[in-house]
Parts: C-alpha cells; structure tokens; sequence
C-alpha cells in the first residue's frame, strides 16, 4: 500500500520527511510494519535526511475504529507548529528489528519541521484495521497563497455555472429551491457557490445546470428550475461527437473573450497563431471600422483562423473533461478535426492549412455556390450536360450545395423553387479549383500522416475514415476538389452510436444541420457572450450524460468552499410484507389459513372447534403503528372483528352476532403477541362461542394467556344480500362535511392515526345520518385483497361519526370514540380497498352501518 500512494500521488520515497505507523505494540506487528517502511521509505534516501517514524499510539493507546485519524490530525498539527512530537516510551529500538536495512529513525525526541522554500512538507500516515484492512495516506503542506505569495490568480470568471442534481425530478425542484433559499439567505458569493455545487456534491440522474454573470441572475434561473419552469434533464450517457465548423462560420471578435477568460484557450491560441506565422489576432479581432475589418472574409486568412480557434476551443473544452467519441469537420473543419484525432502534428497542420488557404486565395475571385432545397439525386439529374458546375456539398436529404462557373451555377438554380445563393469569395469544391491542385499536391506530400488516434468520419465517403486512405497526400487534395458529404457523415455518427453533437467553431452553422430533438449544441454563437455560452454548451452536455470535470473549470482561480443545503431526501414508507411459511405449518400438522394475522389453525379433537393462531407484530404487520392512542399503539377494535369473522369462515359461521372487547391489546415496540381465535363446538341452533386470546410471544409457557374479546358466531340464514339505497352517490338531500384540519384534531386529542388510518375521504350528513367515503392509502391497498375487510379501512368508517362533530364549533373537538361491542356483522364481499359508508343511530349509544363498494354493491353490514 505504501508503493502505491507514492505511484499515485506521483512522489518519490525522499519526498516523505515522517510516517506516523500504526504501531501495533506487539513483537509480531511492529517488526513486519518496520520492515515494511525500511524496505520502501529507508531506501533511495538523500544523506542526512532519515524517515522519521512515530506512534501517536505511545499517548493514547489503542483508538479501534478511528485508527489512523488521530494519525492525521496529529501531522496536520506537527505541520501547523513546525515540530515533529516525540514518540514516548522508546527506551530503545526493538531488536526484532534490523534497523540497518533503511534510512529510518524513531523519534526519541521532538524534532524541529521547519516549511522549507524549495521543497514542501510531507507525511505518510497508516492504518491497520483489524479485519486486515490496510491504508496509508500521504499528507501534503497546502502551498502559501498568503498575501505575499507570487501565485496570482486566473483573471474572475464573467459567468458561472451553478449545477444541481438528484435522483428524481422532484427533487431536484426541491434541491434548487434550497440552493436558491440558503444563497439568498447567506449572502454567498455566486462563484464559491458554483465551486462548491462542482467539487463537493455528486452528480446524480436528474441535472440542471444554470449559467448567469451575477448572483441575481444565477438565483433567478434556479427559481425557475424550482418552479418546474425550466427544462431539465436525464442523464442517459452515449458517445460524443465534435463536429468542426467550415469556411463562412468566421466572425469578427471570435475568441477573444474565451482568451481574456480562460488561460488554456490563450495558451493554445497563442501556439497555433505562432506555427501559422499569420497575423491572426489583428485579423480576428479587428476594430470595427478599421482597414483590417474585411481581411477575416479572405481565404487566406478565413482558413488558418478558423483552424487556429477550433483547436484552441478543443482544447480548452478537453481540458475541462471532454472526451469526444468520434470527430467530423466541414470542410476547412475536417483539417481541425484530424489534428485533434491526431492525424497531423500541430507544425504539420498548420503547413497544410496555411498552403490550403493561400493557394485558395490566390485564384481569380468569380465562380458562385447556391444551397438547394433539393435531393442529391434531383440535383444530380439538373447537371446532366452542364459544364464547369458540381455538387459541393450534401449537407441532409434535401440540402444540397452547387458550386462553379457563375452563369452556370444560376441556370441550373433557376430550376429549383427554393434556393440560396452563398457569400463566399471562390467556388469551393468545384472544377474551379484544379489550378491549385498540384501545388497543394506538393504541399501534402511534405506532410507526415498518423492514423487517428479517435475515429473519424470522413467528408470524401460520409463514413468513418480508412486510415490508409486517410493518411496520403492524394486523400487531402481530393479533399479540396470533391463534394464534402457531411449529411452521410452525420447518419455514419448515429450509426456508430454518437448522439450528442458539439459544433466545435464560432457560431451555430453546422448545429441545425445535425441537431434530432435536441441533442446537438454549439459551443459558441456569433450572438452570444462567448464564456457564457460556453458554459451552457457544457452544461447542455453534462445534463445528457457526458462526464465534465467541472473542477477543472475553477483550477487558479480565487474561490472558497462554502457550505450548501443537504440533499432533499424524498421520503417513502418501504414496508417488508410478512411471509407466512405454510411448509412450517404444515409439517407441524396444521393447516395454514392464508391469512395477513393468523398463520395456521388446528381442528379440536372430540368437540368440532378449531383454533387459529397468528403473530402480531409492528415489524411483521407495520401498518399497525399507524394506530396510536394516547402514545400507545393498540390493535384495533376493526381487527377483533376481521379475526372473530375468519373464524366464522373456518366452521361455516359467517355472521358475528356479537363481539365483546375485554380488554385492549397493546402491541409492543419490540417483539411479538401470539394470538389465538378459538371457534367452540356449536350448540343446538349451529352457533359458537368465539374467543381470542394473546399473550407476549417471549412469555413462559405457564403464563396465563388474557382474553381480549368474546362473542357469539351463528350461520347465516339470510344468504341473499339485501339492495342498498346508496347506488345514488352522494346521497340526496345529504349536505357535505368540510374534514379540514380533521386528523390534526384528532391527533390533539391524543388519537394519533397514521397514514394508513387516516382513509375519510369524505363526508356527508342528512339529518342524523352519516355518510362516507373511505378508501386504503396506496401503499396498503395490495395487503386489501387479503383480507376479509381491512381493520384499516374498517376503522375509517367509524370515524364519520367523529367527523360531524368536527364542524360543530363547540370546541369540544371530533369526540373520537373507540368501539367495545359489536352485534349483527356480516361479510358479504372480502377484499375491498375503498368503501362507501352509512352510519345511522339506532339508540342513545349504538350505530347501525352499511358498507359497499364504490358502486353501491353490499360488502358489510353491522345491525
């Protein structure tokens, strides 16, 4: 491990002044991690500069878990206090050590670690973890950035990107409304922030990334991506293409804010200018109104610039982690996109491009270019005997460019409805170009030619290059003369699997060309500040998946990170459904009665009754913690019924005639309550007893079981479902109830109804009748169908009548009360998720209930 911190922070073994060791402090450990830093950090050491090794292990003894990190904050403070501590009790060096082997020295003393000018300060630290889990970590001196250092700062950013991410559209409205919130808030600087957005939060799925000179423009655009105004995106990764602009893309001024903003785009500008040997930069950035304005329109010049700001532009772009797939060019554009895939050596290209645009240049101006809305084949056809005119360019099925002879060239345009004659100054592509032919013949072949190192597609075939082919003098001068098929070119990208397109050049001319449902963008406009442009192309870029460092943006600049919002965890109940093991059951000699709360029943010998048996549990059932009262979660008096009515089934005795709560069944925060539904042997008339018991599943097995409920289980005589009158819904004449703020009220009163308790949906009340809508939340509706009827849903029936209590401004509150007594309930659908409710007293303390489906069908009825 230490061979391989030094490979990977680039450090030799006398770049490391002291290792703090791990120090196991035992005869076996201590020599094998000794021999370990004599092997390695004693060896190749300058004379009179040992490794010196210590132990913060000698203070404070044996730190488990936080190994290792008190080794590095005791040599960040060795740092701050220029002294290396000394190690305590080293009488002196183990004997199981050879000590002789390496430059290495215990401290015995405290040593003095002054900051020397030449060379900075540097520690390793190691941790052996117990599991055998081995690390060591080399700690360097940050560099003195105080007021006196000479490292100068990049010049300030003239825009900043802010870039948001999370793993779902939600929450990243959500995280952008934090950034927006703690910036306002703190009066942060808008590049630290960016700084800090880049280097110290993880990009997720779901990106946005908002670009503006200020802090008000910056806020501003995230509030609208907050607001779900502003588009985002899916990262959904692919490969990337740079596509070089051609001639007619320059424009006065390209480049020069990216060179005033960005060191890396000034350096290689410089350095290509310089290999051209052209006067680019006065020609580029030409007042205006000066005599040099025009001369950029100049072949001779157009080419080289282009070329020179479409490598520099790369370049800058790689140096912030662009690493395109594949390159393509237009044209002049293909000479930069085979530089940049390696084709050419940076002297080589220039050579090329310079005799390329000069000899160009120097033929007689005349000739015209008209782009045609047309098919190649349509176009091809018009200039069948038509001398000194071609096809220039197939930019896409129906964009076609014609070049030559200018009286020519208009004729065979005159045949066409929809064209576009070019500004161009020569009649590219075209048999005007054969007077330069051999003289840049000559010029390619003093060039020396490198298969591409990124593949590239090729304006001769419109399909990725041969490099054979590729790499001759005959290619490059076919090049000039020959129609440039960049339409082909882009279906041979897509069919290679690139689908993001980076127009590499000053302006949009290739982007529209290329651009299926926004995945292709310009990384410069001719309308647009350059910087900030920029910075949206790659963010356009990182939102579609292609990895940008953004670090890299901020490197040498004047920037702090500050602390930002944490992320906005979008929170979901991931409930774990209990898995009744039949296999278990019945091996046992039970059978298993498919059921959420009891697991197996057993027939009586002699008596005809059955028992059944289930587990209660908040981890096996956690919905029931939903069911608090006064801070204790009881099970349900909806649940006494949904077990007496199972038990009902087992014997043919579907009707509860009466159901009598004891006592309530608190369910405990940790562990389980065994129950048992016991169905007696019947008596003259077909009807049982039925009793359910529980008692702590740990309890001891002389422990007395306590009866929680008891009732009377009788056949049903009246199988037929009766109609309801509540087919028409909401009922007539009924007024509805606001439940506003009507679970927060109950809470108050000590009711505390979770999510799946709180299913009132909605409330009517006719005289003193109630009515209701009650329906399963989502995330139990699937536990619905496997039950008679859900305790849950049951329960929200009930609290209608607390709910018309709700409005009568009493203050009294709902006025929830809990059911003890149950008499004439019947079952006649199972498995409902949502019900209608009428509630209606039939004395000064009993309520009668109907219950159907949301289309009036009967589900339960309690007399």
């Amino acid at each position: 491990v230490i061979r391989q911190a030094l490979a990977g922070a680039g450090l030799s073994v006398a770049d490391v002044d002291v290792v703090e060791a791990h120090g196991t402090g035992t005869t076996l450990g201590d020599p094998i991690e000794a021999q370990a830093l004599l092997a390695t950090y004693g060896q190749g050491r300058p004379e009179g500069r040992p490794l010196w090794l210590g132990s913060l292990k000698s203070n404070i003894g044996h730190t488990q878990a936080a190994a290792g990190v008190a080794g590095v904050i005791k040599m960040v403070m060795a740092m701050r206090h220029d002294q290396l501590p000394q190690t305590l009790h080293v009488g002196e060096p183990s004997p199981h050590v050879d000590w002789s082997a390496g430059a290495v020295q215990l401290l015995t003393q405290a040593q003095p670690w002054e900051r020397d000018e030449d060379r900075l300060r540097r520690a390793g630290v190691s941790s052996f973890g117990i599991s055998g889990t081995n690390a060591h970590l080399i700690l360097e001196e940050a560099p003195d950035l105080s007021a006196e250092s000479s490292v100068e700062p990049a010049a300030a950013l003239p825009a900043v990107p802010w870039v948001v991410s999370a793993r779902t559209e939600e929450a990243l409205r959500e995280q952008a409304a934090r950034v927006v919130a703690h910036v306002t808030e703190q009066d942060l600087d808008p590049v630290d922030v960016g700084y800090s957005l880049a280097t110290t939060r993880a990009a997720l799925e779901h990106r946005v990334v908002v670009v503006g000179a200020d802090r008000a423009e910056l806020v501003g655009r995230l509030e609208a991506v907050a607001r779900g105004e502003r588009p985002s995106g899916a990262a959904a990764g692919g490969k990337l293409a740079f596509l070089c602009s051609g001639q007619g893309s320059q424009r006065l001024g390209m480049g020069r804010e990216l060179y005033q903003s960005f060191p890396v785009f000034a350096r290689v500008l410089d350095e290509v200018i310089d290999e051209l040997g052209l006067p680019l930069r006065e020609v580029m950035w030409a007042a205006d109104g000066s005599s040099g304005q025009g001369r950029l329109e100049g072949t001779e010049f157009a080419q080289p610039a282009l070329f020179a700001l479409e490598v520099a532009l790369a370049r800058l772009l790689e140096s912030w982690g662009l690493r395109p797939d594949f390159v393509a060019g237009h044209s002049v554009g293909e000479l930069a996109a085979a530089h940049l895939a390696g084709v050419f050596s940076l002297a080589d290209a220039c050579a090329l491009v310079v005799a390329r645009g000069r000899l160009m240049g120097a033929l007689p101006t005349g000739g015209a270019m008209v782009a045609v809305r047309a098919t190649e084949r349509d176009v091809a056809a018009a200039l069948v005997g038509v001398d000194q005119v071609t096809i220039a360019a197939v930019n896409g099925p129906d964009a076609v460019v014609i070049s030559g002879e200018e009286a020519a060239v208009m004729q065979v345009a005159a045949r066409f409805a929809h064209t576009r004659r070019l500004r161009v100054s020569h009649a590219f592509h075209s048999p005007l170009m054969d007077p330069i032919l051999d003289a840049f013949r000559e010029a390619a072949e003093q060039i020396t030619y490198h298969p591409p190192t990124i593949p590239l597609v090729s304006n001769l075939t419109g399909a990725l290059a041969d490099p054979e082919k590729l790499c001759t003098p005959g290619y490059w001068v076919r090049h000039v003369r020959e129609a440039v098929r960049f339409g082909d070119g882009l279906q041979a990208l897509r069919a290679a699997g690139a689908n993001t397109f980076l127009e590499i050049g000053p302006d949009a001319t290739l982007t529209a060309l290329a651009d299926r449902d926004g995945d292709a963008v310009a990384a410069l406009r001719r309308d647009r500040p350059e910087t900030a442009h920029v910075l949206n192309a790659l963010g356009h870029l990182h939102i579609r998946g292609v990895p940008v460092d953004w670090p890299a943006l901020f490197t040498d600049r004047s920037v702090h990170l500050v602390d930002l919002p944490t992320y906005p965890f979008q929170h979901k109940h991931y409930w774990m459904e209990a898995v009744q093991d039949t296999v278990d059951v019945e091996q046992a000699g039970l059978e298993s009665t498919e059921h959420p709360l009891l697991g197996a029943v057993v027939e009586l010998p002699g008596s005809g009754g059955v028992v059944l048996s289930g587990r209660l549990s908040l981890q096996a059932q956690p919905w029931l913690a939903d069911h608090a009262v006064m801070g204790t979660v009881l099970f349900p008096g909806t649940g006494f019924v949904e077990l007496a009515i199972r038990a009902g089934d087992e014997v043919d005795c579907t009707v509860l005639e009466e159901l009598t709560l004891h006592a309530p069944l608190v369910l405990p925060e940790r562990g389980g309550v065994a129950v048992q539904v016991m169905a007696a042997a019947p008596d003259t008339q077909g009807r049982r007893q039925v009793r359910v018991h529980a008692r702590p599943e740990d309890a001891p097995l002389d422990e007395q079981w306590t009866l929680h409920a008891e009732g009377l289980l009788a056949p049903d005589t009246t199988p037929t479902n009766n109609p309801t009158d509540m087919g028409v819904w909401p009922p007539v004449g009924a007024v509805a109830v606001s439940l506003e703020g009507f679970y927060e009220e109950l809470a108050g009163e000590g009711f505390g109804y979770g999510p799946v308790f709180q299913g009132l949906r909605a409330l009517w009340q006719r005289g003193q009748e109630v009515f209701a809508e009650v329906e399963l939340p989502v995330q139990a509706q699937d536990q619905g169908a496997r039950f008679g009827l859900h305790p849950a849903l049951f329960d929200a029936a009930l609290h209608a009548l607390a709910g018309t209590n709700h409005t009568d401004h009493t203050g009294q509150g709902p006025g929830m009360q809990l059911p003890f007594a149950w008499q004439g309930v019947t079952l006649h659908a199972s498995g409902a998720t949502a019900l209608r409710a009428r509630l209606h007293p039939t004395g000064p303390t009993t309520t009668a209930i109907s219950l159907t489906d949301p289309d009036g069908t009967p589900v339960a009825t309690v007399t």
